[in-house]
């Protein structure tokens, strides 16, 4: 039986009206899995701390909720044989996967920048950038290597947060971010500094990054 015109007609008009009362979709995210990005780029604006990612390689910037960060299966490693790793699992034993501070052209080179931070504006050219929170299947640590190879840890949510990283104004750093399990973590920083001409305390925002590490 065919449906009546008027039913058909009553039933566009709700269609109608459902698509237009429904939210816009959400634009598609911009997905990284290599390259050379900042994931935690710092600037001063307008009075105000913020904190975004900054994609190196095309001078592009974007607020972390419009990326996606993957750590491909590539990336993943066996914790050196060495005491002084044991902050990332049972050294010789357990994987990890690592964005490591050296750059490796298949993988993201992770940088945190403060370089669009200004020489005088926060008391000795010092900021702080902290790590807050994670969620997600594992732990998340950052760390260097020295020329022989030991580490030094700047942040690890295996032994409890915050972590607070130390950072001068126009510094670049690159350090090895380690991840202990695969899956999809949410991970959330601020940052904070005194302004040297007032020595009011700013702090930014928290900024939480989406990454997807890869079994």
């Amino acid at each position: 039986m065919r449906k009546p015109i008027r039913l058909l007609l009553a039933s566009g008009v709700v269609t109608a009206a459902l698509l237009a009362a429904a939210p816009p979709a959400q634009a598609s995210l911009v997905t990284f899995n290599s390259g050379h990005v900042d994931l935690v780029d710092i600037a001063y604006e307008a009075g105000e701390l913020e904190l975004g990612v900054h994609d190196e390689d095309n001078d592009v910037e974007y607020t972390t909720e419009d990326v996606k960060i993957v750590v491909k299966r590539q990336a993943q490693v066996t914790v050196p044989n060495d005491p002084a790793f044991g902050f990332l699992g049972t050294p010789g034993v357990s994987n990890v996967w690592i964005l490591p501070e050296i750059q490796n052209t298949s993988l993201i080179w992770p940088g945190i920048a403060a370089e669009e931070i200004e020489a005088g504006t926060f008391t000795a050219d010092t900021l702080n950038l902290s790590l807050r929170s994670i969620s997600g299947p594992g732990q998340l640590a950052i760390y260097t290597e020295n020329a022989v190879g030991q580490p030094t840890v700047l942040a690890d949510s295996g032994d409890g947060l915050p972590d607070t990283i130390a950072l001068a104004a126009g510094d670049h750093l690159h350090a090895n971010w380690a991840f202990d399990s695969a899956g999809t973590y949410r991970v959330t920083f601020r940052a904070t500094g005194t302004l040297a001409a007032n020595g009011q305390k700013v702090t930014s925002e928290p900024a939480t990054l989406r990454v997807v590490v890869k079994e």
